[in-house]
């Protein structure tokens, strides 16, 4: 199945095809930063801590299609598990704002044609990361950061 005209604007998340599903991706890498979660409050933190598969110039999984064998805490998003993971979604992806009901950026790539556009709006990670194994756990909190939006 392809994808549908400007399917985002009509096609529910859990009717989508699996290509549509992977079109919504922006490829700004937010989602593969280490997170700290505030056991108190619920808050989560970004950090520029990444996972050791993305990379840090292309904001891509360096191996998506095995990711899970090889980082079993990855989560796979999908239209069945986004009720409980989109609360720590980046703020400017497509499946949270989809998900809560509101338009996708104007930047995205879906709108512009253009794979680049995220990176050129500046809310990609693009060279501001660095890999999980140069960071111990324990000073991840050194490493918070505001999300780029």
């Amino acid at each position: 199945m392809s994808k549908r005209e400007r399917f985002w604007e009509t096609v529910p998340l859990t009717k989508m095809s699996e290509e549509e599903w992977e079109a919504l991706c922006d490829g700004c890498g937010k989602c593969c930063l280490n997170k700290i979660e505030d056991a108190d409050t619920g808050e989560v933190y970004l950090t520029r801590v990444a996972c050791r598969l993305l990379d840090d110039q292309s904001c891509q999984c360096g191996q998506y299609e095995i990711r899970k064998n090889l980082v079993p805490e990855c989560i796979r998003l999908s239209p069945e598990n986004i009720d409980s993971h989109a609360y720590w979604m980046p703020t400017t992806c497509a499946y949270r704002l989809l998900w809560k009901g509101r338009p996708l950026p104007d930047w995205h790539p879906l709108l512009t044609g253009d794979p680049e556009s995220v990176h050129a709006a500046g809310v990609s990670v693009r060279g501001m990361t660095v890999p999980e194994f140069e960071v111990d756990e324990d000073d991840w909190e050194d490493h918070i950061i505001e999300e780029p939006t």
